[in-house]
């Protein structure tokens, strides 16, 4: 996965606020990388609501 790259929230590993929740489905742009707790490389993703969050690799797919 890439910055800049089109991604959709398919699912959430843990326990999340609503916020993120409310963006489960949803497609937004990778804007950076995330170092996560030793269990490898997450991404910052930023939606056209302008929130933004991080999610692991296996959270988001890439969309056309």
């Amino acid at each position: 996965m890439e910055i800049g790259q089109k991604v959709r929230v398919r699912r959430l590993r843990d326990r999340s606020n609503q916020a993120v929740i409310d963006h489960l489905g949803k497609i937004g742009v990778i804007e950076d990388y995330r170092m996560t707790d030793g269990s490898g490389v997450g991404v910052i993703v930023k939606f056209d609501d302008k929130f933004a969050a991080w999610f692991f690799e296996d959270e988001i797919e890439t969309v056309g």
